[in-house]
């Protein structure tokens, strides 16, 4: 079972004052437990998002210690800035990431809400899916006012805060009132225009935003709303499900942009998103230029938007994740106003540890030093699953050149496909590179465990049980999947580019090297383990996959020497 993991994204009102940024990100930085993804600060907004992630506990924990620092460093009763806010800390959403509901991360924000209140004196409002009511869900309600409304709305019917102070006394005066929730991921997000009109912006943000705009019974601005038979006002619905947006004019930059919160990114995609303000900003005689994200982004979400864009050129969607992630960067213009880093700006990327994956990270002279080298690892199982992602990049290869030949242009999405699943291949089979090691490296610290007495050796063999079965498994899943490049290399020697028919040939004979080599490690860890059953099934399983590929890649081998000679 995955380990329990929220994202936590503070919202603070300071965006000019580095010091105060800086001092209160420090409080993520040095919490235990917690990972610190992002801080993006706005001069125009006066503004800046933080970001980080961890177990529940220390999540809400740290989550509390920001609260807490940045009501002692920023005084509300001083603040302007262009986006809504209440408070020091203004919103602190608790995200949902691995392991956990959002009926769990209810509970959370709950705890964290009712600890600042008692704690700190603040004002809490739960909102999203934390909400005590139904006219609280939506943070723009909860927000409405704003810091300088707040003594008015501490005092109307079903508006006084959940947790903390109901008066406007010196502890508000000074921090404000915060919104802590729970909610799915949001994606912040602003599309730049080649205006300074905010209202022109405001035009295209009715356009797409779900709640449209009011319905009005004439075409000037200042026509009476349409009313329906109960006397309420019409709106007409915005082209964008999940989305909020608004215009504004940023005079750091010069222009105006249409801001966003895209809310159910499987509703609307950020290209859905960027696509419909360009279509909607062409009829308004208005130009989009760029776009920009606030935060972070998950990795899918730019993948997406990578294949969307290729298959507008009408060109392979197999190309590799990094390809993938730069065109998308590249379509919507998200490096327009500052670099877009992906290894900044993607949550998972900004997850990675370098240390858990060192042979990947090595160049291919490091990588074949370190196997030359007296160290037992890497070995062949790691040069078992390197090779068949060889094998795999082989075979896609020829899905990208049979994709782009000028002559079979009707057929480029057909060999995209086959592309992108290579590349799918290739992923799982480098991952295991390093995991191949990492299993060899468990065996030999379980054999060091200490084995003193009865129930030292109990845990010692328990866990050089594990280490074993996790050092057969790993190569048997090079097998499995080593074997799908067969597949695919089959049908790039019968019906790809035929001036790479050999490439395709290279690729089954790395492929069947992968199954083979992978299945002597198979093999060897098999030796020394005494689960009989275990052993009797994996050694079935794998004679059956060396036997297969041999005869794949013989078939494969001989096609590809009559496409040669033909």
């Amino acid at each position: 079972m995955a380990a329990q993991l929220i994202e936590c994204v503070p919202n603070i009102s300071e965006g000019r004052d580095d010091t105060i940024i800086q001092a209160v990100a420090d409080v993520i930085r040095k919490a235990d437990g917690v990972k610190l993804l992002d801080v993006d600060p706005g001069r125009a907004t006066n503004r800046t998002v933080i970001t980080f992630v961890g177990a529940p506990d220390r999540v809400i924990d740290a989550a509390f210690q920001l609260i807490k620092k940045a009501a002692e460093l920023i005084d509300m009763s001083q603040h302007s800035g262009e986006h809504p806010r209440q408070g020091a800390t203004d919103v602190c959403p608790l995200i949902p990431i691995s392991g956990i509901s959002m009926e769990e991360t209810v509970k959370y924000a709950k705890l964290l809400g009712e600890r600042v209140g008692a704690e700190l004196g603040i004002p809490i409002y739960l909102y999203e899916s934390a909400a005590t009511a139904p006219h609280r869900k939506n943070l723009a309600t909860v927000r409405a006012g704003e810091y300088e409304g707040l003594a008015q709305k501490f005092q109307k019917e079903g508006l006084a805060p959940d947790f903390g102070s109901t008066e406007f006394n010196e502890i508000v005066k000074v921090a404000g009132a915060t919104a802590i929730g729970a909610r799915d991921f949001l994606i912040a997000y602003n599309v730049n225009l080649n205006t300074t009109s905010v209202r022109r912006a405001n035009t295209v943000a009715f356009d797409i935003r779900e709640k449209g705009r009011i319905k009005r019974s004439g075409s000037a601005i200042n026509s009476p709303p349409v009313k329906d038979q109960d006397g309420n006002t019409v709106r007409e619905a915005g082209l964008l499900k999940g989305v909020k947006a608004i215009g504004w004019f940023i005079e750091e930059y010069g222009f105006a942009q249409i801001s966003m919160n895209i809310t159910d990114v499987k509703q609307t995609s950020l290209h859905k998103a960027f696509e419909t303000c360009r279509e909607r900003a062409t009829v308004h005689g208005l130009r989009v230029t760029g776009s920009e994200l606030v935060g972070l982004v998950p990795l899918q979400v730019m993948l997406d938007a990578g294949r969307h864009f290729l298959k507008q050129q009408r060109r392979s969607v197999g190309v590799s994740e990094a390809e993938l992630v730069r065109i998308a960067i590249m379509s919507m213009g998200l490096d327009q106003l500052t670099e877009f880093d992906p290894k900044k700006k993607i949550i998972e990327y900004m997850l990675l540890d370098d240390a858990q994956t060192p042979l990947l990270n090595m160049t291919l002279t490091e990588f074949a030093n370190e196997t030359a080298s007296e160290s037992p690892a890497p070995g062949g199982g790691s040069i078992s699953a390197y090779v068949g992602a060889l094998g795999a990049s082989l075979s896609t290869m020829v899905a990208n050149l049979s994709s782009h030949r000028r002559v079979w242009d009707d057929r480029w999405e057909e060999f995209g496909e086959q592309a992108a699943e290579g590349q799918e291949v290739k992923d799982e089979l480098l991952r295991l590179v390093d995991a191949d090691t990492d299993a060899f490296n468990n065996i030999m610290a379980a054999i060091r465990m200490p084995k003193s007495s009865q129930a030292e050796k109990a845990a010692r063999q328990a866990a050089l049980n594990n280490a074993t079965e996790q050092a057969i498994n790993i190569p048997l899943h090079v097998m499995k999947t080593s074997m799908r490049v067969f597949d695919l290399a089959q049908r790039m020697a019968s019906s790809g580019n035929p001036a790479s028919v050999s490439d395709a040939g290279v690729g089954a004979l790395c492929a069947r090297a992968a199954v083979r080599g992978a299945f002597m490690n198979v093999q060897i860890n098999c030796a020394d383990y005494d689960n009989k059953g275990f052993v009797d099934a994996a050694i079935s399983q794998g004679s059956e996959m060396v036997k297969r590929a041999d005869q794949l890649e013989s078939e494969i081998s001989a096609l590809v020497e009559k496409v040669i000679n033909s």
